[in-house]
């Protein structure tokens, strides 16, 4: 006979929940090591990246998604109105800084914030309407492929939600 199966039934159940224990005690040490390893390694976390606010940036968005001469057909076009472009989008960055700040602020004021909101909601327009005039110059010169392209660029579908 071997010597587990003279071991009592209690010695037997008492060795199953001593390895389930163990198993369950390292699961847990081993999640709050990896948790503490990513608070103070900060790593950088997937999607973390804030990608660049400029409106060449975009444009360079767009163009990746477009047949190669009508890339360069959408950069030739943001080119021709690039200060115009950059100015109202330097602005609108700002109107939204202002309206960070403003619902930073210690102790917090409405009076700033509604003017912030009402900066970028002045600014916007102006930002959009730019952009909206190169896209039109460029589309004009596309090809058919191209301006399918641009219509399921990601950015220019509605939300899935209707908003």
């Amino acid at each position: 006979m071997t010597m587990a199966s003279t071991l009592p039934a209690q010695h037997r159940t008492a060795r199953w929940l001593l390895l389930a224990s163990l198993t369950l005690n390292l699961f847990f040490v081993g999640t709050i090591g990896a948790l503490a390893i990513r608070h103070f390694v900060n790593l950088p976390q997937q999607g973390a990246a804030e990608r660049p606010r400029t409106a060449a940036a975009r444009i360079e968005r767009l163009a990746a998604a477009l047949p190669a001469a009508d890339a360069e057909k959408l950069r030739a076009a943001f080119h021709a109105r690039e200060a115009e472009t950059e100015g109202a989008r330097d602005k609108l960055n700002r109107a939204i800084e202002g309206i960070q700040g403003a619902l930073r602020a210690r102790p917090f004021d409405v009076a700033p914030l509604r003017a912030a909101m009402a900066e970028a909601r002045t600014t916007r327009p102006l930002y959009d309407e730019t952009m909206q005039d190169i896209l039109l110059a460029a589309a004009v010169a596309m090809s058919q492929e191209g301006r399918d392209r641009l219509a399921d660029w990601p950015g220019s579908r509605p939300a899935a939600n209707g908003r």
